[in-house]
């Protein structure tokens, strides 16, 4: 049981023991059928998340990061046209990525909580034979990794994100996720202090986490322990 849910269920207890007149001291209190049909439909009533485990996981596996996770915020953009390739790409929106990805995403975001900010998703693992859509959309790697070769977003180690405040509004960042141009380059300094700020905060902290990014793109960071993993093409399940 959760520690949320267990927390509720105390004081739920000590309410029915409660309820009909004060209890003498050292007397335990005996709860009927009903008592306890009470508890559990006021536990379903508050509709508390069951968030899973990593027990038993090994690192590589490939998880849902919602199913462990209920504090980031999801814009998915290659399961739309709003991106750069204009082309929907995935059959639906999930965020997937190995284990130890999702590990250190938790653990930045906790973080990024305590600064009153939480990672937004653009993109997450990748199959490989999503990349090879994109390589026929655009077949330049300038823009999109050869998926010959493949990228650590086809290993389940690299993600797209950008920072929203706890209301879900975006932090300026100074451009749009997927803008190829110099403005979007972590070396140009020649921006505004706050997107400066925001963008400090964003690489320091997943810096902080394992992961490292790279000069042209603000948005993208990689996992520095998911280099070596091999390239995937798992396929999650589309529930419509």
């Amino acid at each position: 049981m959760r520690v949320a849910q267990f927390g509720i269920v105390c004081c739920i207890l000590f309410m029915v023991g409660c309820r009909d007149k004060p209890q003498p001291k050292n007397q335990e209190i005996e709860l009927t059928e009903s008592d306890v049909e009470a508890v559990s439909d006021s536990i379903s009533e508050k509709n508390i998340p069951e968030y899973w485990t990593f027990e038993g996981l090994a690192d590589t596996t490939f998880v849902r990061l919602a199913d462990f996770n209920g504090d980031f915020a999801y814009d998915l953009r290659y399961a739309t046209e709003n991106n750069f390739l204009k082309a929907k790409v995935y059959d639906c929106a999930e965020c997937y990525t190995r284990v130890k990805t999702a590990k250190a995403l938790i653990a930045a975001n906790q973080d990024f909580l305590k600064q009153g900010v939480k990672i937004k998703f653009f993109d997450c693992y990748r199959p490989n034979s999503v990349q090879y859509k994109m390589w026929e959309i655009v077949p330049n790697p300038q823009y999109v990794a050869n998926p010959d070769k493949g990228s650590i977003h086809n290993k389940g180690g690299a993600v797209d994100i950008t920072l929203v405040d706890l209301e879900g509004n975006e932090l300026d960042m100074g451009t749009d996720f997927d803008f190829f141009g110099k403005r979007a380059y972590h070396d140009n300094t020649d921006l505004p202090q706050h997107i400066l700020d925001n963008r400090k905060l964003l690489k320091e902290t997943m810096e902080a986490h394992g992961f490292w990014s790279i000069r042209t793109e603000w948005w993208h960071y990689n996992l520095s322990a998911a280099s070596n993993d091999p390239v995937a093409n798992f396929r999650w399940p589309c529930s419509n």
